[in-house]
């Protein structure tokens, strides 16, 4: 090699020395600890002491309170009828009259016997008179006679005497027959005056009135429709209308097998009718007390009412039952806890601004927030989310979080 070449060697050593102390220069300075904005943000929210409510949401629809379909006691044509769909009616009101020919002649009969049974009674009583005068006479007649024969033996025959006698006890004989036909027409005409009462009754049935307080819902007859008596089996009878009672509405609604030791009659519960876009009071009034087999769900009624009519039978509601509470506990929401076989934990961020894991004894759990007995102290920041990415010492800047768990159940 001559010295050229050696020379133009040593100087492209030159260049690629100098190009890598360029790229990679020597650091004598220690390196400045990162700045708050290049840490980690993680969201964060306050223990704080609030009420832990544990509500189930159903759904139902209303129902009326009371429903029926009112029929005829007796078969007859409708003669009038009063009301129609969607009337308002009171109890006791008068729905339809029926035309029944058959009855109304049944109680004129009725009343004709009445009064052949009263004529009967007062034949008899003079009957019972007329005897008494007769026996009261011959029995006068036959005293004296015995008086006389005893006071002077011999004076009145023994025939005569036998003859007096023997009158005297015929009309005492023909008095009591006339008190037995007394007694007889008496109650012949308690009957008489029994029926007049049963076919009375049959015939206040012509007038159809309504049961209770509530709307006509369904009308299934017109005038002149004949209708048959509701009481007979042997006819699929017609009903007049159908009624229901509006001023009170029964929420059916299914409770849960795990929710049905916490549900008590009295309690009082909001329901939400959506269509309204309206909450109502309501209480819980009575429930089944028993399982359904299939869906393992007690049916659970609750009365609302319904004075102003702006609830109908059918309309879907939501309710929420309140199965248990705690006010003023400390708390966190529960997406902010980790459950594991060895317990429950949090991870929370000290005032260094540093992560730790800290395990937690949970108390009364709600639907988004659970009660803190220990581990945690009020005012506490808590990592809620992106739990997985963190670890334990790590340095974040903690961003708090709005916390909206738990208003519903605070009133807020």
């Amino acid at each position: 090699m001559n010295r050229k070449q050696k020379f133009v060697s040593i100087v492209a050593v030159a260049a690629v020395v100098c190009l890598m102390l360029l790229r990679h220069p020597t650091r004598t300075a220690q390196v400045d600890p990162p700045d708050e904005a290049s840490l980690r943000p993680v969201g964060v929210v306050l223990v704080k002491r609030r009420p832990v409510v544990n509500s189930l949401t159903l759904s139902g629809a209303f129902r009326p309170y009371q429903q029926v379909d009112v029929h005829a006691k007796v078969a007859g044509f409708i003669r009038r009828i009063y009301v129609d769909v969607g009337d308002h009616v009171k109890a006791g009101q008068v729905l339809a009259i029926l035309e029944v020919p058959e009855l109304s002649a049944q109680v004129a009969g009725a009343n004709a016997d009445i009064r052949r049974y009263q004529d009967a009674v007062r034949r008899s009583e003079s009957e019972i008179q007329r005897a008494e005068s007769t026996h009261a006479a011959y029995h006068a007649a036959y005293s004296r006679l015995k008086q006389a024969a005893e006071s002077r033996p011999g004076l009145i025959a023994e025939q005569e005497l036998d003859d007096s006698m023997a009158k005297d006890k015929e009309t005492e004989a023909q008095t009591e027959s006339a008190r037995a036909a007394l007694a007889e027409s008496q109650s012949q005409l308690a009957v008489a005056r029994a029926d007049l009462d049963r076919l009375s009754a049959l015939e206040a049935y012509s007038h159809i009135t309504a049961p209770f307080a509530g709307v006509v819902t369904k009308r299934y007859a017109d005038t002149g429709a004949l209708i048959q008596a509701g009481t007979s089996s042997s006819t699929q009878s017609l009903p007049v209308v159908q009624l229901a009672e509006w001023s009170k509405l029964r929420l059916v609604v299914p409770v849960p097998e795990s929710a049905v030791p916490q549900i008590h009659l009295g309690s009082v519960v909001q329901v939400r009718v959506g269509a309204l876009n309206r909450t109502f009071e309501g209480r819980v009034a009575r429930f089944a007390d028993a399982l359904d087999s299939q869906t393992r769900t007690m049916e659970t009624e609750i009365d609302v009412e319904n004075r102003d009519g702006t609830l109908v039978d059918g309309m879907y509601a939501e309710t929420s039952l309140i199965l248990s509470e705690k006010d003023g506990v400390l708390t966190v929401p529960i997406q902010a806890v980790q459950r594991e076989e060895s317990g429950a934990s949090v991870l929370m961020v000290d005032r260094e601004g540093r992560v730790q894991e800290r395990p937690v004894t949970l108390g009364a759990e709600g639907n988004d927030r659970v009660e803190i007995l220990s581990g945690l102290s009020e005012g506490d920041q808590v990592v809620i989310g992106n739990r997985s990415e963190l670890r334990p010492g790590e340095k974040v800047h903690p961003r708090p979080v709005e916390d909206k768990t738990g208003e519903a159940e605070a009133g807020l």
